[in-house]
């Protein structure tokens, strides 16, 4: 097997797609951030496929493409639903080291401001709160290192995940 993956899941804000772009930089990683793959296979902002087509079909979009990926040395930045596929997060798992990038839900409001729910894959009637809840337990059952972001810095954030990277034992960056 080539490089390992690392693998960042969170809510939306938790600073995946910032953070991810650092710690490649530090780690000499290639950068994958999948809401990017998305949009470019499907020629639609998430957004776009949200309001014409449903969250329903941005999170069937998204464990296909999740399911496909075929990249090696890559931080890899997901979207905040990616855990609602299974299937996608035992691929993106076998691959790679998944790191849960937690931060409250104040935070999570704080960060994303008044349009909290624009472009979230969620259901039309579930508040932030509940999704928050339903999503939390995805993001502890799946990953394998959870880093706290809230009130870090996106360089902190980026030391205390290549620090408890360092950690594991099966992971071999590009040197």
């Amino acid at each position: 097997m080539g490089p390992v993956n690392v693998v960042l899941i969170g809510m939306p804000g938790s600073g995946k797609s910032t953070v991810g772009v650092l710690l490649a930089k530090r780690l000499g990683l290639g950068f994958t951030d999948t809401d990017l793959v998305i949009q470019q296979e499907t020629g639609q902002t998430l957004q776009t496929i949200v309001d014409t087509q449903g969250y329903a079909a941005l999170r069937d979009v998204e464990a296909r493409v999740l399911q496909t990926l075929d990249v090696q040395g890559h931080v890899i930045s997901t979207g905040g639903s990616a855990v609602y596929s299974e299937a996608a997060m035992a691929h993106l798992s076998a691959r790679g080291i998944v790191v849960f990038l937690n931060i409250p839900l104040d935070e999570v409001e704080r960060r994303i401001g008044d349009y909290s729910l624009r472009g979230i894959s969620r259901h039309p009637d579930q508040s932030l709160d509940d999704l928050f809840q339903e999503r939390f337990a995805l993001y502890k059952r799946y990953s394998q290192i959870t880093v706290e972001a809230a009130g870090y810095t996106p360089e902190q954030v980026c030391s205390d995940v290549a620090a408890q990277l360092a950690k594991q034992t099966h992971f071999s960056p590009v040197q």
